[in-house]
């Protein structure tokens, strides 16, 4: 049940990144402006109108994607958006930030 709703996540970040959607993500990560959390969205770590609204657009197309997820698996949109978690933070670049189990934010 996990390998397929990795192979499931793995299918997610390929149709959330569109190019341009993918650089604003990366270059918002890279400036320490989001983090992951563990539930499987983005958090916005430094407070500013554009992670706002770049947070807010990222966690809508996840969220759709979870439901997806979710129906196809029977299993609840929290499992899944907590699974999708695991597989993008281990797979963040150095640097990122990403949220840890005492919900501080953590550098890679």
């Amino acid at each position: 049940m996990k390998k397929f709703l990795t192979l499931m996540i793995i299918t997610l970040g390929i149709a959330l990144s569109a190019e341009a959607f993918a650089l604003d993500l990366s270059q918002a990560r890279a400036r320490g402006l989001v983090g992951e959390k563990l539930d499987g969205y983005i958090g916005v770590v430094t407070p500013s109108a554009e992670a706002q609204a770049l947070v807010a657009d990222v966690n809508t197309r996840r969220r759709a994607e979870y439901e997806k997820i979710s129906a196809q698996n029977k299993q609840p949109v929290s499992i899944v958006g907590k699974v999708a978690a695991e597989t993008i933070i281990n797979d963040l670049p150095p640097g990122s930030l990403y949220q840890g189990g005492d919900g501080t934010w953590k550098k890679k």
